[in-house]
């Protein structure tokens, strides 16, 4: 169920940032995200908390990203990790190269 889920959401050409309301490095990464010129549908913010087995999902995710803490940043298909490397991409001029790579923005 968790696996089906998380990977039904991770796609090309999207970001997908999963996260709990009540985290501020959640609310971080959506504050830092929302400012960009996404095309329609290119970015979801996925509240695990809205789900049945949130655990399950953040076991998933460790699984596959190496960390079940939240944010879980997906580029495209790639995990870039959480809050401070989303931040650290965009300090360092990278985040907007990957957006426009994977072709997210209008």
């Amino acid at each position: 169920m968790a696996q089906e889920f998380v990977n039904s959401k991770i796609r090309p050409g999207k970001v997908v940032v999963f996260i709990k309301p009540t985290c501020p490095y959640c609310r971080q990464a959506q504050e830092l995200l929302v400012q960009f010129p996404f095309r329609q549908g290119a970015l979801e913010f996925v509240d695990i908390t809205a789900t049945r087995d949130p655990d399950k999902i953040q076991d998933y995710l460790q699984q596959l990203t190496g960390a079940r803490t939240v944010p879980r940043v997906f580029i495209g298909e790639e995990c870039i990790g959480g809050c401070s490397d989303l931040i650290n991409m965009h300090q360092r001029r990278e985040l907007l190269t990957r957006l426009k790579q994977i072709g997210a923005l209008q």
